[in-house]
């Protein structure tokens, strides 16, 4: 009979991507959480208080642990970048001067 365990990952992997569009969005959502935990941490004896702390109770204290545990608890969610205007500009340039070829 096996016993249920913990995977590496703590939430598991499974849970994590149930929440993103996919493993690269992940990992940059986690990273980019870990360093404003890292500088909140780091800011701490300063008094600046505009980092954000922590929002989940977690046993480890590695900052990149805390932010895949935010993404699991729904803490932090991941939406879709608009499109910049500028690049919308350029497509319709692109198809413009195709227009013009034809």
């Amino acid at each position: 009979m096996a016993l249920d365990h913990d995977t590496m990952i703590d939430p598991p992997i499974e849970t994590l991507l149930e929440k993103v569009d996919s493993k690269f969005s992940l990992v940059t959502l986690a990273a980019r959480r870990a360093r404003n935990i890292n500088s909140y941490f780091n800011q701490l004896g300063d008094g600046l208080g505009h980092m954000i702390p922590p929002q989940v109770s977690s046993v480890s204290r590695k900052p990149l642990s805390i932010g895949f545990e935010e993404i699991a608890q729904d803490k932090i969610i991941w939406t879709e970048a608009p499109e910049e205007p500028e690049a919308a500009e350029a497509e319709a340039d692109d198809e413009s001067v195709d227009s013009a070829d034809s």
